[in-house]
């Protein structure tokens, strides 16, 4: 099997049990809980006053998944443990599909459960069980931490060209910023819809210094080194999530319809570049290997060190430095005629 890696962090948007509460079926009048407990066809009401509070997620070397340190829910250490993938109908026939996560205590009980939906809910709303997944919950759940670029990307190759990222084939040389050209391994494809937490973040062309617009995934990390440490990080080296960089203006979240998303893999955990800007490609670890086709783990298993043992993967911002309106701007004024160096 592909090994676990033991970084970085994340954290998801979710809502805590007591939101989505039983208002009609056999488990009326409990919270919404884990599969083993729940009941086809009961109906739940999404509170008004519901709020999506952050999650978050570590994983181990173990390949265990834990509530992470930089959480707003949870206890930091506590273990998590990905339950199952339930469908839910609204009364004019909508369907949503809620991964739902269980927070397991020392003693082994469940201590919370949370819910992902993967598509906005309306509050005040009856939502009835339709479907009960627990086999292909994982995959859900990697779709969604995978780090994604969008239909149209242009990625700059070996020879310094630039090919859109559909046209892209397994083979193809890239080049890197740390290690030189390297082959594509594995591209993945699919079709969200781009709704909510979800949906994609554009970087207007200029924002980052960048010639075109980018649309990446909400947690995609971008690679930006400064001349001077313009953000009191303590280092010029930076790895920035692209949702903590939206000021409504020059980086917006693209909300509405579908997104086609594509993930690169390479032998190693790599920063290319995509319409000029430094990013981040697909890292295999616990929370992303299920995106993988089953036969990677075995053809790719002895291929794939280099997702452990990244120095940049150390370079993550946190979003409190990077909270204020003008932080994209003062990015790119900080990486201002730079070619910048090689990480680490």
């Amino acid at each position: 099997m592909i090994s676990a890696i033991a970084k970085p962090t994340a954290s998801i948007p979710v809502f805590r049990a007591r939101d989505l509460t039983c208002v009609h079926g056999a488990n009326e009048g409990d919270d919404l809980t884990f599969a083993d407990e729940l009941m086809l066809d009961d109906s739940y009401w999404f509170a008004e006053a519901a709020r999506q509070v952050r999650l978050g997620i570590a994983s181990s070397e173990s390949g265990a998944i834990t509530v992470g340190e930089d959480t707003e829910a949870g206890t930091p250490g506590a273990s998590l443990h990905l339950d199952s993938c339930v469908t839910v109908m609204s009364p004019d026939g909508t369907t949503t599909e809620v991964l739902l996560l269980v927070e397991v205590d020392m003693f082994g009980d469940a201590a919370a459960v949370y819910a992902l939906p993967l598509a906005p809910l309306s509050p005040r709303t009856d939502y009835t069980l339709v479907g009960i997944d627990i086999d292909g919950a994982a995959r859900k759940f990697a779709e969604v931490a995978c780090v994604s670029f969008t239909r149209g990307t242009r990625i700059t190759l070996a020879s310094g060209a630039q090919r859109r990222i559909e046209k892209l084939a397994i083979g193809d040389r890239v080049l890197t910023r740390d290690n030189g050209v390297q082959e594509i391994r594995w591209i993945g494809h699919s079709t969200v819809r781009a709704v909510g937490d979800f949906a994609p973040i554009v970087i207007r062309a200029g924002a980052l210094n960048n010639e075109a617009d980018l649309v990446v995934s909400p947690d995609h990390r971008l690679f930006i080194y400064q001349r001077e440490d313009a953000i009191g990080a303590g280092r010029r080296e930076l790895l920035v999530k692209a949702r903590h960089l939206v000021n409504g203006d020059t980086v917006i979240q693209q909300d509405g319809g579908f997104v086609e998303y594509y993930q690169l893999l390479f032998d190693g955990h790599e920063i290319i570049y995509a319409e000029g800007i430094a990013a981040e490609t697909l890292l295999v670890d616990t929370r992303t290997r299920a995106a993988l086709p089953p036969e990677l783990d075995e053809v790719l298993a002895r291929k794939l060190p280099g997702h452990e043992d990244r120095a940049h993967l150390q370079f993550e911002v946190q979003k409190a430095l990077l909270d204020q309106p003008d932080a994209a701007d003062v990015l790119r004024e900080a990486s201002r005629r730079t070619g910048g160096r090689r990480a680490g």
